[in-house]
């Protein structure tokens, strides 16, 4: 336990990631309640201004979906990874996925039973949306190549046609796309319809706010330009 004048001193501080993440949603609710627009990626390190908080203001103001921010956040403290068996035409083959890798957890929803299949595809959302938040530098440069995005757009089978079309479509709203997708399939499997499965629904129909809000979040609380404990 800490008490005001250690806080004060500017010592890191124990509390759990949840408490973390929980203050850097509230904080972000609070500052975005004045402000007029907010910077957006539009390349390499490079932002634009967007006047969209009203949407921003409008997605914080559901409890249940700051508590949804803040748990997905804190979801990713913590990785899982492992490996899976597929039938192959050569046979049963070893497969790994991470909990990080987009493209192998897409290949894994897709071997998945369909039993399985809601979760998985709750954990694509959730990545799409925190590499999208969190990270939109990477997404933008790295997250996936023509071979990868192919791969990716297959495993969420989507049609050929429709897929041809999405192959050209920013990296940014590529995610926003699928994560929207994953997290209606989610609900649209799952064999109960319980209050968590509602909130990823809602969080389907705004995704891009869901985005827009961790990227606030990121650049404002988590990797703040001058922070000593996040430097290059």
């Amino acid at each position: 336990i800490y008490g005001p004048a250690a806080v004060a001193s500017g010592r890191p501080v124990n509390v759990s990631p949840f408490l973390a993440f929980a203050v850097a949603v509230h904080r972000a609710t609070l500052e975005l309640a004045s402000m007029t627009y907010v910077p957006e990626s539009s390349g390499a390190r490079q932002r634009v201004p967007l006047f969209d908080t009203p949407q921003l203001r409008d997605f914080l103001d559901s409890l249940r979906r700051r508590v949804f921010l803040a748990e997905l956040l804190t979801s990713f403290t913590k990785v899982a990874s492992g490996r899976y068996v597929v039938r192959t035409r050569r046979g049963l083959r070893m497969r790994r996925y991470s909990e990080l890798d987009l493209v192998r957890m897409a290949s894994l929803a897709d071997a998945a039973p369909d039993a399985e299949r809601p979760g998985i595809y709750r954990r694509l959302g959730d990545l799409a949306l925190f590499l999208a938040g969190v990270f939109p530098d990477y997404v933008q440069r790295h997250a996936l190549g023509p071979v990868d995005a192919t791969r990716v757009l297959r495993a969420a089978r989507i049609a050929h046609g429709e897929r041809d079309q999405l192959m050209s479509t920013p990296a940014i709203e590529l995610f926003e796309y699928l994560g929207a997708r994953w997290y209606r399939q989610a609900g649209e499997l799952a064999p109960l319809r319980t209050e968590q499965i509602e909130v990823v629904m809602d969080v389907a129909d705004r995704y891009r706010q869901a985005r827009r809000v961790l990227n606030v979040v990121a650049e404002r609380y988590l990797f703040p330009a001058g922070n000593p404990w996040f430097t290059e």
